[in-house]
């Protein structure tokens, strides 16, 4: 199966930076971060070439993808993954309805 080109949703940036930043901030290193940082891309590298390993979702087209404490929202297209949303799964979880029901950009 061919991979896919990624496409980042503005959310999903806003996402991956703030996640990125708090554990900087918290940690007082980028170590974290960096770690955290590879295994999103390693976990999306390899979504786009097997997009159906993530988990369905309520809303039609679109799964989730685990790693870590995070789950990584996308939608396949023919030739491309757009990436949704990254959600901390130790949030709340009402709010996971409102940003799966959303348009991908």
């Amino acid at each position: 199966m061919a991979k896919r080109k990624i496409i980042w949703s503005i959310r999903a940036q806003q996402d991956r930076l703030q996640i990125l930043e708090y554990w900087i901030e918290r940690n007082k290193s980028k170590t974290y971060s960096e770690k955290l940082y590879n295994l999103f891309n390693s976990a999306i590298e390899l979504i786009a070439i097997h997009p159906e390993i993530g988990k369905k979702t309520s809303e039609q087209g679109k799964r989730a993808k685990i790693v870590r404490d995070y789950m990584i929202f996308y939608q396949e297209g023919e030739n491309q993954l757009d990436i949704l949303a990254i959600w901390d799964t130790r949030q709340n979880p009402e709010k996971i309805e409102k940003i799966i029901r959303k348009k991908s950009r």
